[in-house]
């Protein structure tokens, strides 16, 4: 049968829409400057519009009753990370595919070699596949951060052909591929890291997973903005996907669930990155909050959720007074500047705490972004401390959300956020009046209604407040 080509289509790089020309921006996404020149299609390819599919002369495997469809070969394996297990929900499940994507130089590939190495030492098979760097490169991390052993082999290649190959003959039991964006095949038009070679080169190792019951792990860079590099069907054809956050001044790292079909989506897990590799922090508590030896003006301690898991985190404020003719400053790190200035306003306005003539710094300890409503306490009473040179009394944690009136909201998970803190050895807590809200053993609670109540809970101005044990 004749196969006639057609015109050449044109691709969005962002949603994967076409379109039959050029277009400065995307109808389906949006995106300026995202419209590419993609691969001619045939006739064959497109089929006649309206047909019905044809329908397989042999069926591949039978069609069974849900409930005698087996889990054994769907049972997740754990990886020796445990940080790592957490946030895919137990281990790797034999034939998924895991896409783990973040900046560059942030240690992706210092954790996959960890993983790969600990896969390795408990007896499996690993193919370490890099289409960035030379096994002699990988070598050298590995001797750093002690993951030589047997059973790990590495390849050096950016040809998708190549690599079945070394899975057929290797066989591994896990494959890991650093990084999806190197890897093309001859039989594909565009360069490598191009819509059409990544969307083909994910697809073939999908393939391959599900063939073989392999689990696969791919490599990812992000675009400048955060987002998955690479057409965003990326994202729908594997089965997880995990963003690996950092910054380069900071050793903290985390692993973000973005997409699980095996298990949770918001799931996190901490690391911490050194000279000699990378290592789980199952306790990061320390990280994020300051050594509390004595109390300071202009300090709060509060609890964060991410995902699942209970953190606490200090906020810190400064307000010092400007020069007669400078302007008032505000500088926020690691939180939402819209919420900090929200807050400012709260305390003027319904707090009769004027900061107009002076500059106002907010931040955390240790790199942790706080952008959920359940800091708004802290950030509030660590402003109000700095500002009246007053420190918060000692051993106590606030939680709660500041609203426009004053009033201080409840948030979800305040049981959970209460029994972290206790953990850790805080006395007290100022909460949001509120029923079902309980005090965990050791810990008194002071229930405020709005944020003048708040403040005289610490001793800062005159409200309404309750306590109980």
């Amino acid at each position: 049968m004749s196969t006639k080509s057609r015109p050449r289509p044109f691709e969005c790089t962002a949603c994967g829409q076409t379109a039959a020309k050029w277009l400065g921006r995307c109808p389906g996404c949006g995106g300026w400057g995202t419209i590419e020149e993609g691969l001619p299609t045939t006739a064959a390819a497109v089929g006649t519009p309206g047909a019905a599919p044809k329908a397989a002369a042999r069926p591949a495997s039978p069609v069974r009753a849900i409930g005698e469809v087996g889990l054994e070969s769907v049972t997740s394996r754990p990886t020796g990370v445990g940080e790592l297990d957490r946030v895919l929900g137990g281990g790797l499940v034999p034939g998924a595919v895991v896409l783990l994507a973040g900046e560059p130089g942030v240690g992706k590939s210092t954790l996959l070699l960890e993983v790969a190495a600990r896969r390795a030492r408990a007896g499996g098979t690993v193919l370490y596949v890099t289409g960035e760097e030379s096994a002699g490169q990988v070598r050298l991390r590995a001797e750093r951060t002690d993951a030589v052993v047997p059973h790990l082999f590495l390849s050096a290649t950016a040809d998708l052909e190549e690599v079945a190959a070394h899975v057929e003959a290797v066989d591994p039991g896990l494959l890991v591929v650093d990084s999806v964006q190197t890897v093309g095949s001859a039989d594909i038009e565009g360069t490598a890291g191009g819509v059409a070679q990544v969307r083909a080169v994910t697809s073939a190792l999908v393939a391959l997973a599900k063939q073989r019951d392999l689990p696969v792990v791919l490599i990812g860079h992000v675009t400048k903005d955060g987002a998955v590099a690479g057409p965003r069907t990326l994202e729908h054809l594997v089965d997880v996907v995990l963003s690996f956050e950092g910054e380069r001044h900071s050793t903290l790292r985390m692993v973000r669930g973005l997409k699980n079909r095996f298990g949770p989506s918001d799931e996190v897990g901490c690391f911490e990155m050194f000279d000699g590799g990378i290592t789980e922090v199952t306790d990061p508590t320390g990280l994020f909050v300051g050594t509390m030896t004595g109390a300071v003006p202009g300090q709060a301690v509060t609890v964060a959720m991410e995902g699942k898991r209970p953190l606490m985190a200090e906020v810190q404020g400064l307000v010092s007074r400007v020069g007669q003719e400078s302007q008032p400053r505000r500088s926020v790190s690691d939180l939402e500047s819209s919420r900090v200035l929200k807050i400012l306003a709260v305390l003027q306005q319904r707090c009769s705490l004027s900061l107009a003539t002076f500059d106002v710094f907010a931040a955390t300890v240790g790199g942790m972004k706080l952008r959920e409503p359940s800091a708004d306490l802290a950030i509030a009473l660590a402003i109000a401390s700095a500002a009246a040179d007053r420190p918060l009394p000692y051993g106590t944690v606030v939680i709660g959300e500041v609203g426009l009136t004053g009033e201080v909201r409840r948030v979800p998970a305040t049981d959970r956020r209460l029994a972290e803190a206790a953990r850790m050895g805080i006395p007290k807590a100022i909460v949001p009046f509120g029923p079902g809200t309980t005090a965990p053993p050791g810990m008194s609670l002071t229930e405020v209604d709005d944020l003048k109540g708040a403040l005289a809970a610490v001793g800062l101005g005159g409200g309404a407040t309750k306590k109980r044990s």
